[in-house]
């Protein structure tokens, strides 16, 4: 406000025409009758839903100098914002409100009693005060306005409420040094000097944070039942739980959780994800439906499903995931998590070999502003994820095209399209690399293969690390794998380590490596672990093959294609069949034949291909199956019109690896 002499003139008018002839009286007073009114129409108002609008309009209309009027425009704009446009239309409101509640009742913001009674009529404005507050902070949140989150966190505490009621200071502190952990003091000004430095601040305000609820039972035993100190009690183990999952104190992390077990408020959705930095897929998965459940209504990012479709694609069931994540998607539309949901569709459409698919879905994930709310995964690791994903497809894409032309080498636009694509994978593979070597946290992220912070699956690191630096990686996994305390973690760095050596040329030790981790078979759960398997049997199939050992390589081969037939396209090698075929066409035979894949085997250990040609009239078929060598089914029946015999034959030769468009997929939820 501007300061005019001709206001003070008016003022003295005023008093001496007799316009202020009662006592000098406060707002609150002076509003009393308003307020009471605007108190008694709150009543039974839902901040959350469409009633709140008119409610807040009719009491700020009432007296705008009472907080409740804004207090509940805040709230419901936040409770509807589902992006940063809308989280920003919140701060106002939520702002005014709370100026007002610390103008008008500092003296109740500052009383502190032992009396439940004197209590009852102080809860109120607590209440509303920390409510207020939290919405408030959540909003700063979810715009990314950490100095503001910070300095209200501090500006509550000032009042020393004895009980914070929604939100706790000193555990959202810690939230946000956590969340914002690989910055420092020059972008925040309440972070420290490193990553290690603001991890130890975050445990320290959490240690606070204990103090604190036990220094205030003084006055609060009295007032709340147990019941509220364990409830207390178990926010801060929740935050303590995922600062020791992080750092991979596996032993104190589960001492947090089994704490918030017997308390009735686990967090399942992160229990799930410390299973499964583990490796303990099973239990993560079942986590993970629990959390789906304890999750239901949330609008926030909803991390155990996108963690879920990662141990789907680790299950060998990428379309699975494919089709979970295309139906969360059809639920959930373009709010928080939209982003995320894109990029772990497209990882699974690429494990399932739909390259096309996965770029698709990049993009729209890459065009999306994602708001990153509720959860400590952020811009940098969003980001991160596409670019590695795009990385994968790129290599991926290169082998496709070996593999939809075995003569390739010989036609010199293949030569092109592949070193074109060569080029764009390189450079691809340059941004990813200058991503991570700018990232402050790749130790605990990246080469630790599983972390509670990654957002990427252990198998995609290796797109990113295979030929920069083969000796320094080595040695990293290797002392990794001396220190690691998670026993079924073990065999992955293994298998990292005899990739790194073959990469080196030492193939008989790699061999021998990937032999000794198969041998620990009670280490390994091949439902929930079939990528790794696979993994596994494709170094061991170059290996083999490298070493002449037929007869390993033939196994290694066999096996794989069992494991995870959807990966054999995209691989070093061809993969080898039997072939029965029924009826005939010559057209469709000798169009598969160009693709990279040997039909013509007669081993009985290989799986057998089957076609079956059938012509009725004019239209011609085709059915293909394959079976392993007891006749199992691996790829079910599926029948094929002949219109356009390129189509035809490439919808084959995918389909003996299982692979599927995406859309001729019914939804898991609704059917088809």
């Amino acid at each position: 406000m501007i300061f005019n002499p001709r206001n003070i003139i008016i003022a003295i008018a005023l008093v001496g025409a007799g316009t202020t002839s009662v006592p000098a009286q406060s707002l609150a007073d002076l509003n009393a009758a308003k307020r009471y009114e605007i108190d008694a129409k709150r009543q039974g108002v839902d901040m959350t839903r469409e009633e709140a609008v008119p409610a807040s309009r009719e009491f700020i209309r009432i007296d705008s100098t009472y907080y409740v009027g804004w207090m509940i425009q805040g709230i419901f704009n936040a409770e509807r914002a589902a992006d940063y446009n809308g989280y920003k239309l919140a701060i106002a409101p939520l702002e005014k409100a709370l100026t007002l509640i610390e103008r008008d009742y500092a003296t109740i913001l500052r009383t502190r009693t032992a009396d439940p009674l004197e209590y009852v009529k102080l809860y109120k404005r607590h209440a509303d005060y920390s409510n207020t507050a939290n919405y408030l902070f959540q909003a700063y949140q979810n715009v990314e306005q950490n100095e503001n989150s910070y300095k209200l966190l501090r500006r509550i505490q000032q009042w020393n409420m004895q009980k914070e009621i929604v939100l706790n200071g000193y555990n959202m502190l810690s939230w946000i040094v956590h969340r914002n952990r690989f910055y420092t003091y020059r972008t925040y000004d309440f972070l420290k000097g490193n990553l290690e430095e603001n991890e130890v601040l975050s445990d320290r305000f959490l240690d606070s944070s204990l103090a604190r609820i036990q220094a205030n039972q003084s006055v609060n035993r009295q007032v709340f039942p147990e019941s509220s100190l364990q409830y207390e009690l178990q926010n801060v183990y929740h935050y303590k739980a995922i600062l020791h999952a992080y750092h991979l104190r596996i032993d104190s992390a589960l001492y947090y959780f089994r704490l918030m077990e017997n308390g009735g408020l686990m967090s399942y959705n992160n229990y799930g994800t410390f299973c499964a930095i583990q490796a303990k897929f099973s239990e993560a998965e079942e986590a993970y439906a629990v959390a789906s459940m304890q999750d239901a209504g949330d609008k926030r990012l909803q991390e155990w499903a996108y963690y879920s479709s990662i141990v789907d694609i680790y299950k060998g069931m990428p379309m699975q995931a494919a089709i979970s994540m295309r139906d969360i998607i059809h639920s959930v539309g373009s709010t928080p998590g939209f982003g995320w949901y894109n990029i772990a569709l497209a990882r699974a459409c690429s494990y399932e070999g739909n390259l096309a698919e996965s770029q698709r879905f990049l993009d729209k994930a890459a065009q999306f502003k994602e708001v990153h709310i509720g959860t400590t995964l952020g811009e940098s690791h969003y980001e991160f994820s596409i670019n590695l994903l795009r990385l994968m497809n790129k290599k991926k894409e290169i082998r496709q095209q070996q593999f939809e032309d075995k003569n390739w080498c010989w036609h010199p636009r293949a030569l092109w399209s592949i070193a074109m694509l060569k080029g764009e994978a390189y450079l691809q593979q340059y941004l990813v690399a200058n991503q991570l070597a700018a990232n402050p946290e790749r130790e605990n992220v990246v080469y630790k293969l599983f972390s509670t912070e990654s957002t990427i699956s252990w198998d995609e690191i290796w797109y990113l690390i295979r030929g920069y630096s083969t000796a320094y990686f080595y040695n990293k996994f290797e002392s990794q794998l001396k220190v690691d305390p998670r026993p079924k973690v073990y065999k992955y760095f293994n298998l990292y380590l005899a990739r790194l050596d073959m990469e080196q040329g030492h193939y008989q030790r790699a061999q021998e490596r990937l032999v000794r981790t198969l041998s620990f078979a009670e280490d390994i759960e091949e439902d929930y672990e079939k990528l790794f398997l696979a993994r596994v049997y494709e170094a061991l199939i170059i290996c083999a093959d490298k070493n002449d050992q037929d007869a390993m390589w033939k196994s290694s081969l066999v096996n794989m294609y069992r494991l995870y037939p959807q990966l054999m396209p995209y691989a070093e090698f061809k993969m080898h069949f039997r072939l029965k075929v029924s009826g005939s066409n010559n057209a469709v035979l000798s169009a598969l034949k160009k693709y990279n894949i040997d039909l013509d085997e007669q081993d009985a250990a290989l799986p057998l291909v089957s076609l079956n040609f059938t012509a009725a009239g004019n239209k011609k078929s085709v059915t293909y199956s394959v079976t392993d060598a007891d006749g199992k089914r691996i790829v079910s029946s599926t029948t094929l019109v002949i219109n356009d015999i390129d189509e035809t034959v490439r919808s084959i030769a995918y389909g003996l690896f299982k692979i599927q468009p995406l859309d001729t997929q019914p939804d898991v939820n609704h059917g088809g």
